[in-house]
């Protein structure tokens, strides 16, 4: 366990382990019942946050390249993407009365962003590592939706 840098006198733990991650640990104190497996759904919700990041993260990279002009479609989709993952993330968080119509074409639609992000980021993952770091993140996100969106049938 590691603490929050530049506040050792707190002391907060940080953790570094994913099965502790605080989606699932705000649905277990969730006090109803889920019509979907709950690990599934925090597995989605914490792919989601990921790719959000990571996307974000890699735009900002692709700006800062010598290349990039050449480069515009792949900040283009990673913004995309990231904002499709955040709304999908923040719409899976809620839980109560949702809408399992509004829930599946959301999963559907970010499942494309991460396809879309991922297949040209990966066009660039030779020349650009947050490139190949960017595609690994929607390829996971892209998973953890379809098994989302297959666990809801």
């Amino acid at each position: 366990m590691v603490t929050c840098a530049g506040h050792p006198d707190v002391g907060i733990p940080i953790r570094k382990e994913l099965d502790m991650a605080y989606a699932k640990q705000m649905l277990d104190t969730y006090p109803r019942t889920f019509n979907v497996d709950a690990q599934t759904l925090a597995a989605c919700i914490e792919a989601c946050s990921d790719c959000a990041q990571t996307c974000t993260a890699c735009a900002d990279a692709c700006l800062s390249e010598d290349t990039v002009a050449e480069l515009i479609k792949c900040i283009r989709l990673n913004l995309d993407c990231a904002d499709v993952c955040a709304a999908t993330g923040k719409v899976l968080s809620r839980q109560t009365e949702y809408d399992a119509n509004l829930t599946r074409a959301l999963l559907q639609a970010c499942a494309q962003a991460c396809k879309s992000c991922g297949d040209e980021c990966e066009s660039h993952a030779s020349m650009h590592e947050h490139c190949r770091v960017c595609a690994e993140a929607c390829r996971r996100c892209e998973q953890a939706c379809n098994e989302l969106l297959s666990a809801m049938k």
